[in-house]
């Protein structure tokens, strides 16, 4: 091979060698920090292609298995009502056994009615209040709502004075209804005033059935606009608590202005019997008092059927129903086949003789019409379980799965990279030595 000057290839093929390892170790280097065969498409296309469904696969699957506990949860706290619920048919037919005994007057039947009566009360109660995250489990759930209408009666209860929103935080305080007339004679009313001392005041009294039950204050002076240490910036809110109420009042910034307003003057205080006509210049009278009433609502229904995700799909193998029996007074007792129930019993079940000896026969029922609803659950819940260890068990298999796939081989990989370092320390120092070739012509031209 001719020696010259111009071109170096002994240099050209260390360099382009050096190159060609350099750019292996840096591979082999990627895949021991990250830990995975395949960092990039060109490593593995169909590898990383695959991988990728099977890591969603495991995702979903471990979601799955989350729902799955979630469903047993719900089913043991139906469960758990249902034990509740059986206590009381128990406690019922030893009442309705007491009463059938003719030993008994008509006064001490009637001792026993009563609690019979407030027993199947109670399980309404049960049935309407034992939900998992607002899902009806037992019966339909009763609910009461705030009505805000008609706006005459409190047009002060709005935005522009602070008031953003009136939440119910005890929804059975609000639900009750001695009188049996319906719950919108059940009512709120707010006042705020100043006083002697400069306090502000809010005061919020609680109707039941018409009758003032319950009264609580809040001290909101540090709310006012001016050198409030809780005065509320534009765009923030802030919650008022009448926990001995249930209530909640989310505030807003207008609520400070309002708390400013009525801290000036006794003569600006907002509510019944304030004589304020034109609360805060805008023309709004709240002298007559700013209340509102309760309206019954329907609330959550028990639904027939509930369905669980309880695999990695849209097919129907991979949702699981649950259906769910109501068993309140309504249904405990008729058997499913329109026999009494334990409703229509009426109020005086077990007040006579003969009135608490058929009492014993529908509260039998009401227990064998409960039980079959329990097994039912139990049953589903055996049933949850098992999918519970197939979802485990599908899961460790298509992890494995993927792992095989994208997982690496530290220690076969850590020998690869032995190698190309060597081979790069070797490029480097080849093309050390080719770089030193061309000082050979220099002997020539020295002679």
């Amino acid at each position: 091979m001719a020696l010259n000057i111009i071109s170096n290839y002994a240099a050209n093929v260390a360099h382009r060698n050096l190159s060609a390892s350099d750019e292996m170790a840096t591979r082999s280097l990627s895949k021991l920090s990250s830990g995975t065969r395949v960092v990039s498409a060109r490593d593995d296309a169909a590898s990383m292609a695959i991988g990728a469904r099977l890591n969603a696969t495991t995702q979903a699957l471990k979601t799955a298995s989350v729902n799955v506990g979630q469903a047993n949860s719900m089913l043991q706290i139906a469960d758990g009502g249902m034990a509740t619920i059986d206590d009381v048919l128990v406690r019922m037919k030893t009442l309705a056994v007491q009463a059938s005994s003719g030993n008994l007057s008509d006064t001490e039947r009637g001792f026993l009615n009563d609690e019979f009566v407030q027993l199947r009360d109670e399980i309404d109660r049960i049935a309407s209040s034992t939900n998992f995250n607002g899902i009806q489990l037992l019966g339909d759930g009763g609910d009461v709502a705030i009505n805000l209408t008609p706006a005459t009666s409190n047009e002060a209860l709005r935005p522009a004075f602070g008031f953003d929103r009136f939440a119910i935080t005890d929804n059975n305080y609000w639900a009750q209804d001695a009188a049996e007339d319906g719950v919108d004679d059940n009512g709120l009313e707010v006042r705020i005033g100043r006083m002697a001392d400069g306090q502000v005041i809010m005061t919020v009294l609680a109707a039941i059935d018409g009758s003032i039950d319950r009264t609580q204050s809040i001290d909101v002076t540090d709310f006012a606009a001016t050198g409030g240490s809780q005065a509320i910036d534009p765009g923030k809110n802030a919650i008022l608590n009448f926990d001995e109420l249930g209530l909640s009042i989310q505030i807003n910034t207008n609520f400070s202005d309002t708390v400013d307003y009525v801290a000036v003057s006794a003569a600006n205080n907002f509510g019944f019997g304030s004589a304020n006509t034109d609360f805060m210049g805008t023309g709004v009278d709240t002298s007559a008092g700013q209340f509102f009433f309760m309206e019954e609502d329907k609330g959550q229904q028990l639904s027939d059927t509930i369905e669980f995700q309880v695999g990695g799909g849209n097919t129907a193998n991979d949702r699981l129903s649950i259906n769910l029996s109501a068993v309140d007074s309504a249904v405990l007792g008729s058997s499913g086949l329109g026999q009494e129930s334990l409703e229509d019993l009426g109020t005086n079940a077990i007040s006579t003789a003969a009135g608490a000896q058929n009492a014993v026969e529908v509260v039998t029922r009401a227990i064998d019409d409960l039980q079959r609803a329990r097994a039912a659950v139990g049953t589903s819940q055996n049933r949850l379980d098992f999918a519970a260890q197939n979802l485990a068990s599908t899961q460790e298999n298509t992890e494995s799965a993927r792992s095989t796939l994208l997982d690496l081989d530290v220690a076969a990989e850590m020998t690869a990279f032995t190698s190309k370092q060597i081979l790069v320390q070797s490029g480097v120092a080849m093309l050390a030595q080719a770089n030193q070739m061309p000082q050979n012509l220099l002997r020539l031209l020295q002679g």
